[in-house]
Order: structure tokens, then C-alpha cells, then sequence
């Protein structure tokens, strides 16, 4: 049987828009409830400016309450230096080094142009790879950018040899504001794979237009076998105007038991996680399977 392994960004990119402050016992909640439900890899939250984005204002106090969770294998974003730094006091830690495939979105989500920005990584990863620490280089905005439009392939490839040579241990391509449609992502992802070798290589999916879940089994054919997505389909970026939630994550387990691909993730839990998610937003949820019969969704998912 196939299998592929899904990341569950809920706790950091599904809650960090929200303007009503989540309490550090909920999000703790929320990762605890993922990592019943078979989500051992969860993004927890960033190590970002507080005012730059109150909501992951308590990333260090989240970190010590999920430490001990045995199930668990903590990722946090880190967009700078002291991001870095930041992380650098826990062990076990795995890192995401943000980055953009535009100078513009790079400027509003990052404040530093896209040279800065890999010569910060640059410089970064070998401090991290003299401790162990794993680190994957995500590029947003790698299908299209609201301020710049349409990205083309030859940018996002740069940056990903230049990610691959410097060391990163995984490559991912964001598609930040839900722009992308299953021919350029069966199209990008052929070329990343080809540049990324050996190299890990995951896919954010943001579902604004409602092809999220197209658009993972066109990379899923393409050869990709790791996914992001958040639990009730919660989400956004607050420096991508327009951008929606995130593919929902019971929706993409949906898709691949129904195909008898492998998720490792207990269905009922999992629908357990994604409505404690969807009762911590104020925003309408994307996430469609949860609304469906229980039972009988669980039936047609089981071979």
C-alpha cells in the first residue's frame, strides 16, 4: 500500500489570523487532540515578532507544555535571526525557514528582499546542522503572489537548488493564496522533484478556490508524498490579501484512504480535532467531510 505522510499546520497558519487571542490550554489541546488522532508531525506555532502577529505571541509557552508529548514532532516557522535564536533553546525541534518566490511578498511577510533572506538561511542552516537540527525551506507565494501576480516556474527552481545545495532537509512549495490549478501543480512539482533529488519535498495547500484537494492528488501523481494542510480547513496568511483557509486535513485523509493510500490517521479522532479547531475560529471553516455522516464516512474510508 502507498502511504504519505500529512502535516498538520493548524496550531500556527490555521489560528494565526485570528484577531480574538486562542488561549496557549487551547492550542495545547489542539496539538494534543492531532497527535491522538495519528498527526505526528504538527506545525505548532512561530517564533514571529509579537506584534506582528499577536496570536503566536506565546510560541515558547506552547513548546513547554507539548515537550513531553512523546507522539509528537514539533515544527515551528521561524521567519529570521532571532526566530532562530529563539528556537535554539529546545531540543527536538524540527525548523521552517520561511522565504518567498517574490521580492514584494518577501518585503511585506518576511521585511528583507529574497537575497537577504537565503543569506540569513545560508548562514543559518550550518549552525543548525552542527546541532542536528532539521530544517525545511519553504517558499510561499510559489504559484502566484497578490502583488506580483503569476510566479514563474524558473524562480521558484532557483530557490529551491539553492535551498537543496545549502543542505535543507526538505523542500516546500506553498500555494499561499489558493491560486494554483492541478496542470501547474502536476508541472512545478515534476521540475522541484527533478532539482530536489534526494531531498524531501512537501506541498502547503491553501484552498481559496476550492481546488485544494485537486490540486494535492495532482501532486500526489506527480510524485509528491508530503502534505500540509490544517484540520477544519482553517486559516490564512495575514500579508496575502485575500487568501483563505487551509485544504482541510480530514478532507485530504478522505481522498487518500478512499484510494487505499496510506495516512497513518484515525478517522474519528481526527473529526474530534477538526471540530475543536473549527469552535477556536471566528471564520467559516473550509473543511467539507466533517459535515457528512459520521458513521458512514467512516465505513467508505475503511478497506
Amino acid at each position: 500500500m502507498s502511504q504519505v505522510t500529512i502535516i498538520d499546520v493548524s496550531p500556527r497558519d490555521g489560528l494565526q489570523t485570528e484577531t480574538e487571542l486562542v488561549s496557549t490550554e487551547d492550542k495545547v489541546k489542539l496539538i494534543h487532540k492531532l497527535t491522538e488522532a495519528g498527526l505526528g508531525k504538527v506545525e505548532v506555532s512561530s517564533f514571529v515578532h509579537p506584534k506582528r502577529v499577536p496570536q503566536m505571541a506565546d510560541a515558547e509557552e506552547v513548546l513547554k507544555q507539548v515537550s513531553q508529548n512523546e507522539k509528537l514532532q514539533a515544527i515551528v516557522l521561524i521567519p529570521n535571526q532571532k526566530g532562530f535564536m529563539r528556537a535554539s533553546h529546545f531540543q527536538g525541534l524540527e525548523l521552517n525557514w520561511a522565504a518567498s518566490a517574490t521580492e514584494t511578498f518577501s518585503d511585506k511577510n518576511l521585511g528583507m528582499t529574497m537575497d537577504r533572506n537565503f543569506e540569513i538561511f545560508n548562514d543559518m542552516i550550518k549552525e543548525a546542522k552542527s546541532n542536528g537540527i532539521k530544517i525545511c525551506f519553504s517558499i510561499a507565494v510559489s504559484f502566484g503572489c497578490p502583488y506580483e501576480g503569476k510566479v514563474k516556474e524558473e524562480k521558484v527552481l532557483k530557490l529551491v537548488e539553492k535551498a537543496v545545495q545549502a543542505g535543507a532537509d526538505r523542500i516546500g512549495i506553498a500555494d499561499t493564496i489558493g491560486i494554483a490549478t492541478p496542470d501547474e501543480v502536476d508541472s512545478l512539482f515534476r521540475k522541484v522533484l527533478d532539482v530536489a533529488g534526494e531531498t524531501e519535498v512537501s506541498f502547503h495547500i491553501h484552498d481559496t478556490r476550492g481546488l485544494g484537494i485537486a490540486n494535492a492528488y495532482s501532486a500526489y501523481l506527480a510524485g509528491v508524498r508530503i502534505f500540509e494542510t490544517a484540520v477544519s480547513g482553517i486559516g490564512g496568511c495575514p500579508f496575502a490579501p485575500g487568501s483563505a483557509g487551509n485544504l482541510a486535513t480530514e478532507d485530504l485523509v478522505y481522498l487518500f484512504e478512499r484510494m487505499g493510500i496510506d495516512t497513518g490517521i484515525n478517522v474519528t479522532k481526527l473529526f474530534e480535532a477538526a471540530d475543536f479547531a473549527a469552535s477556536l475560529t471566528s471564520k467559516m471553516p473550509l473543511g467539507r467531510i466533517r459535515h457528512l455522516d459520521r458513521e458512514r464516512t467512516v465505513k467508505e474510508m475503511i478497506k
